[in-house]
């Protein structure tokens, strides 16, 4: 069937990804690297993470229970100082093509995110909060974890944004910076496309879209 919807993540899409500032810090503090990502992979469905970008826990206890995680796995780190670390940069580049598609096709945000700092994305400034709510006014839908109680990647939460702007999902391109994201969607009978880099995503998208993005 003709395309009809492109759906966007957020963080590592429209944003650099978090891993590069996770890497940075692992780096600074003598960690493993991508230790923060092996801890937030552990118990995937229960763990600190996981329960945060659904709102079932606070941030007291997101500090705690990531505390405790990762010095079960051999390292101390509070959840409190991973949190600074969720705030990427925008990328314009991928910002003008969010544009091109909302030109064409209805365009949505399925986000896993958390309610601390400032507004949606996990912006951790009031001038990235304000880019970020920019970028948010684009889209026809925007899903985020922290508000519906689902996360990437239970497949009802794609089915979600689906229903809300009116599309099946074998109409939908999807783009994610996660395979594990990526997956459901896929078995939906989504298009996908694997961020796993700025220009691999615009020269794939640009395959996927027929349009002509810079």
């Amino acid at each position: 069937m003709a395309l009809e919807a492109v759906l966007w993540d957020f963080g590592g899409v429209l944003t650099s990804s978090p891993f590069e500032a996770f890497n940075r810090y692992e780096a600074e503090q003598g960690l493993p690297k991508d230790f923060i990502r092996t801890v937030n992979a552990t118990n995937p469905l229960g763990n600190a993470w996981a329960l945060f970008e659904q709102a079932k826990i606070d941030t007291a206890t997101f500090d705690t229970m990531f505390l405790a995680e990762s010095t079960v796995l051999g390292h101390k780190v509070r959840g409190a100082d991973v949190l600074p670390l969720l705030s990427g940069d925008v990328r314009p580049r991928m910002v003008a093509a969010l544009k091109a598609c909302k030109a064409r096709f209805k365009v949505g945000c399925i986000t896993n995110n958390v309610r601390t700092g400032e507004g949606a994305g996990m912006a951790g400034t009031a001038a990235k909060a304000a880019a970020v709510a920019d970028i948010m006014t684009l889209f026809d839908h925007v899903i985020e974890s922290s508000k519906v109680g689902l996360r990437k990647p239970d497949p009802r939460i794609y089915a979600l944004m689906c229903e809300a702007i009116g599309v099946e999902p074998r109409t939908c391109l999807y783009l994610d910076d996660l395979g594990i994201n990526l997956k459901p969607a896929r078995d939906m009978g989504m298009a996908t496309i694997k961020v796993v880099s700025e220009a691999q995503a615009l020269q794939e998208l640009r395959a996927a879209t027929g349009l002509d993005l810079v």
